[in-house]
């Protein structure tokens, strides 16, 4: 029997990277694995990353000698491999760009993101910023968490803060010396006219100050009833002296002068003392007919860190780490050609990572008399590497060009002129 004569449908691989893309294949969002800048519905679509995956095509078949050996790659590998490109490129920046200005932005305003990572229309941010890219903003300096901190500290010292102050009063009773302060403020929050409706309950209140009200001492400072009826040198002959010395004083002094002695008189004039336990009051001596009928008191409630008040908002729902920056991939037409040569060389890598991946299905490959063994575990070896490598160039570039670096840089630069204009004789003056 003579042998049979094969006629195969083709002689040649089925799958074989043309030399060039298809531009309508390149437009279609079927030929990338997420489709974000090609579809022309998203947001981030845009026709020059459409032509730039079409020359990815080409710029891959002579990188990879498509000329000289066939590459089992389609034309939709180069496009996704493009794409993971240009997503990694955002991603790296981004990253670099949250650290510059997280603290910032700490406490701003965030949004909600959708499975592309991109801002959906329920996000919370505020119509200047909805819908654009605050990846592309530069933001105010404001340094927020450390007005956090001091703010925090403000609350205890107490000078402002994040805790509001409020106060409430109650009527002494002749004899009783112990007040609870605890049941005067909690009784006092349940009126709904009162600026702490419903804020006390069980919650722990921190008394901040106790005090009654006398008479303004200014108005005995400069007034009569044994005022001292001058703003001079507070000697016995005020602001004249044997109608001839004239004293002139500047004002600051008279006002340190008043505020020593309303101050002498809240603090040594005073009849009465108290002292706080467990937020209770007692009041020295116990009080009388004749004694201060309104105590007043000024406490803050304790809260949870996590409680935002309704009257004032403290960004406690806002930005609170990288996550929740309102970054968005970057959009395409705003990568300029030191990061597209970057997407190019990455693509690349990852094109020839898939190549690699495709060809490790087979050892070798037979052939009459002989077989063909492939190239996958260089190919893998090689994209790894490449890849590697330019993730960590592109880190290197970014970390020395976070805010704070380039503002020592300025502060480099300033101190080397600075020195430099030292060493520059001066010009003589003739006047």
């Amino acid at each position: 029997m003579s042998a049979p004569v094969l006629t195969p449908s083709s002689e040649i691989s089925t799958v074989i990277l043309p030399v060039t893309g298809n531009y309508t294949n390149a437009a279609s969002s079927t030929y990338y694995a997420f489709g974000l800048y090609s579809d022309t519905g998203s947001d981030l679509y845009d026709a020059s990353f459409v032509s730039g995956a079409y020359d990815q095509v080409a710029y891959t078949y002579k990188k990879l000698g498509g000329d000289v050996l066939d590459i089992e790659l389609t034309e939709g590998n180069i496009y996704t491999a493009y794409e993971e490109a240009v997503l990694e490129y955002s991603y790296i920046v981004n990253i670099y760009q949250g650290k510059s200005i997280l603290g910032n932005v700490l406490g701003d305003v965030t949004g909600t993101f959708d499975h592309d990572g991109m801002l959906t229309g329920e996000s919370g941010l505020s119509a200047s910023l909805a819908g654009t890219h605050v990846g592309l903003k530069y933001p105010k300096f404001d340094i927020n968490y450390a007005k956090r901190v001091g703010d925090g500290i403000g609350s205890e010292v107490p000078v402002g803060g994040t805790n509001r102050v409020y106060s409430c009063s109650f009527d002494t009773t002749e004899s009783l010396q112990d007040y609870d302060l605890q049941g005067v403020i909690a009784s006092n929050s349940l009126s709904s006219s009162c600026e702490f409706f419903e804020k006390v309950g069980n919650n722990k209140v921190t008394v901040r100050q106790v005090y009654y009200r006398t008479p303004h001492a200014m108005w005995r400072f400069y007034g009569f009833y044994g005022g001292l009826n001058s703003v001079g040198n507070l000697s016995s002959y005020g602001q004249y002296a044997d109608d001839s010395t004239f004293d002139i004083l500047p004002p600051w002094q008279n006002k340190l002068q008043a505020m020593a002695y309303e101050d002498a008189i809240y603090t040594r004039n005073s009849h009465y003392s108290f002292e706080l336990y467990d937020n209770h009051l007692r009041i020295y001596p116990s009080p009388t007919s004749i004694s201060p009928l309104t105590v007043w008191v000024k406490f803050t409630v304790e809260s949870s860190a996590w409680d935002e008040d309704s009257d004032r908002l403290r960004g406690t729902e806002g930005i609170n780490n990288l996550n929740t920056i309102p970054f968005g991939n970057l959009p395409y037409r705003n990568i300029n050609s030191i990061g597209k040569q970057w997407i190019r060389r990455f693509a690349l890598s990852v094109s020839k990572e898939m190549l690699g991946q495709i060809r490790g299905k087979f050892q070798a490959l037979p052939i009459p008399g002989d077989s063909v063994t492939l190239n996958a575990s260089d190919l893998l070896s090689q994209a790894k590497e490449e890849q590697e490598k330019l993730r960590e160039e592109l880190k290197t570039i970014l970390d020395e060009l976070t805010y704070d670096k380039v503002a020592a840089r300025d502060n480099e630069v300033v101190k080397s002129a600075n020195e430099l204009l030292q060493n520059v004789p001066n010009g003589v003056f003739v006047g």
